[in-house]
């Protein structure tokens, strides 16, 4: 089981960036990712449709042998990773918004939080707020539209600077200070949301935590590949290949994205 994969899944190319930080802290770990870009984005989608789909994951995952999957998604955390702890026997790492250090070390007692619907209507992400917010104003936006258009290839398009400026207003306009990115896609906005809150805004994402948590969860488990050698890693998409191949183009590695009709 050591050497067996870790399993990766998001709704779409988002989780990458989680993928990226599990790569840079266990390089020597075997993946394979799973991008659901079809039924991108789950925002929109109710509780049953998210665990619906987040069960078809799981079992595509595991038919590829994963020792441990990490829901690389926060809508798919915060509502489908209790019923799959319950009826699958592989860990699960799930997302979670960086609230707590936002809300620590806020000054002006003000954060952001920008996320899909799904993520931001979760009993999780209320009880994370009730624990580790107490005292701090919590400003939630929607963010609409952007996995869209990262999805289609439009990054860093004129309507994706337009999308971000209405979106990101209201919350400078009440004076957050941290900005939360609660959207595994997010971070590869962060540079242009940089752009646009200037510097006196932290933004936050939860991509390092979940490497670190990985790790502790294969070391408990005695599931951390020891085995020196060639390192496999599979990207799998069930849509058009070319937006996440753009993406691993710049992870520069040489990784091809693999359409499947899953």
């Amino acid at each position: 089981m050591r050497s067996s994969p870790i399993g990766i899944f998001d709704s779409g190319v988002g989780g990458l960036t989680i993928y990226e930080e599990i790569h840079k802290l266990l390089p020597n770990e075997n993946i394979v990712y799973l991008a659901d870009s079809k039924n991108a984005p789950y925002g929109e989608k109710s509780k049953d449709e998210i665990i619906a789909i987040s069960v078809k994951n799981t079992e595509f995952l595991l038919s590829q042998g994963c020792k441990l999957i990490v829901v690389a998604c926060n809508t798919a955390s915060t509502n489908a990773v209790k019923y799959l702890r319950e009826h699958y026997d592989v860990p699960f790492i799930r997302v979670q918004p960086a609230i707590k250090p936002a809300a620590l070390n806020s000054k002006t007692k003000i954060v952001g939080i920008l996320a899909t619907k799904g993520t931001l209507k979760s009993e999780l992400l209320f009880e994370t707020s009730q624990r580790f917010a107490q005292g701090v104003k919590v400003v939630e936006q929607v963010g609409e539209g952007l996995v869209s258009l990262i999805e289609s290839g439009k990054m860093h398009s004129p309507e994706m600077t337009n999308l971000l400026q209405r979106h990101l207003r209201p919350m400078l306009d009440k004076n957050i200070d941290h900005l939360v990115l609660g959207c595994t896609h997010y971070p590869f906005l962060t540079d242009q949301i940089k752009a646009l809150v200037g510097n006196e805004v932290t933004i936050l994402d939860s991509g390092e935590a979940i490497a670190r948590q990985t790790r502790v969860i294969l070391e408990q488990e005695s599931l951390l590949n020891l085995t020196k050698g060639s390192i496999s890693r599979v990207f799998y998409t069930n849509q058009d290949s070319g937006v996440m191949q753009q993406i691993l183009d710049e992870f520069d590695r040489g990784f091809i994205a693999v359409k499947t009709d899953f």
